[in-house]
């Protein structure tokens, strides 16, 4: 059993998951500070200065806190956001490959195919 899971973990699939995970999770990280330091405040000032995050409503002995729900959808849009425009720009400095152009045969090319063909023919 130990084998195999040093062969499962030896796997490239396993080790790419794995930095694919840390990475994904670095990245999170800036996005988040993007969205946090960087848009929020902005969107605060455009829109009055309104803290969603301080939304609440009380019922009995509960509280409601729907703002820190608006503001998790606020936050998801602007990072899908974000995160399309990244996805945008990369997939435009792909380059496309571009369709070969068929090269003609050259001329000894040529005979040696007619002669095949003549050949095949039984001529």
């Amino acid at each position: 059993m130990l084998k195999e899971f040093r062969s499962f973990i030896q796997r490239g699939s396993v080790i790419d998951l794995a930095v694919a995970v840390i990475i994904g999770a670095a990245f999170g990280a800036i996005i988040k500070s993007l969205v946090d330091d960087l848009l929020m405040p902005v969107i605060g000032i455009l829109i009055g200065g309104i803290d969603f995050s301080g939304l609440t409503i009380q019922a009995g002995a509960a509280t409601i806190t729907y703002g820190n729900f608006i503001q998790a959808i606020v936050n998801f849009v602007i990072i899908a956001f974000a995160l399309f425009m990244i996805v945008r720009s990369v997939a435009r400095l792909e380059k496309k490959p571009q369709p070969t152009a068929e090269l003609e045969p050259a001329a000894d090319v040529k005979l040696l195919t007619e002669i095949r063909d003549l050949l095949k023919a039984g001529r």
